[in-house]
């Protein structure tokens, strides 16, 4: 029984020892801890217009030849409006065959070749005109605009400001609730991110392909662009008085 007793003390003895151990050493005596939320909201300064170009023809070469078309068109379409090519991105082209599956041998039925553009502009002015312009191009589908900030990192630091000030503004009042006074920032982390903006997708329209007059004024008319929000939290370890 006296083995049994010595061996449970020392079990307990080590398993408080372990609990000690395991206790945060990175707290500091006369400091205090403080995170906050920040942001920052800025107007876009670039425009991201993409669209996908897709024609199915009954053989690899017409299916080809349709898509190169199309991508011309595209690039007329641009030039007519005073923008330079070198702002656009063409990707390349795909091409797989298109089978008949409700056919048991799958017999082939026509060849389908895929690609893409994407065009970023900091002229909002243009955007209407273009878009509507780029939607009357034969083969063209999916046509989307994205407003995004490039120039961020002026947002960024913005954003991180607005963090590290409200968490100064809590470290201060928890430093006043106990009757002391705050002292100098010790230490701060920042993780700064910008949420994923939606893009704004435009059907093309049958009366649009075949070109009657439009009921409704072209998309982005009247379209005001909204803000960018960045967001950042700060971390921040600040001495006491």
């Amino acid at each position: 029984m006296k083995l049994l007793a010595s061996l449970i003390v020392m079990s307990l003895a080590a398993l408080a020892s372990a609990q000690v151990s395991s206790a945060p050493a990175a707290i500091q005596i006369n400091t205090v801890y403080a995170g906050a939320d920040g942001k920052f909201e800025a107007a876009p300064d670039t425009a991201v217009i993409r669209m996908d170009i897709a024609s199915q023809q009954d053989t690899s070469r017409a299916a080809y030849d349709h898509a190169a078309l199309a991508v011309d068109h595209v690039r007329q379409v641009l030039k007519a409006n005073g923008i330079d090519l070198k702002v656009a991105q063409f990707g390349t082209y795909q091409g797989q065959p298109m089978y008949d599956w409700k056919n048991p041998k799958h017999k082939v039925i026509g060849y389908r070749v895929t690609s893409d553009i994407t065009l970023k502009l900091r002229d909002f002015t243009k955007i209407g005109a273009l878009t509507e312009q780029l939607a009357d191009v034969e083969d063209t589908q999916n046509q989307s605009v994205t407003y995004t900030l490039e120039d961020i990192e002026q947002a960024k630091a913005k954003a991180s400001e607005d963090a590290l000030k409200k968490a100064r503004n809590q470290a201060a009042a928890v430093a006043t609730a106990g009757g002391r006074t705050l002292g100098d920032l010790l230490y701060a982390s920042v993780d700064v991110n910008q949420p994923n903006i939606v893009p704004m997708v435009f059907a093309q329209s049958a009366m649009a392909r075949s070109g009657a007059p439009a009921a409704t004024p072209p998309p982005m008319t009247d379209f005001t662009p909204q803000t960018v929000t960045i967001n950042a939290h700060v971390n921040a370890l600040f001495a006491l008085k």
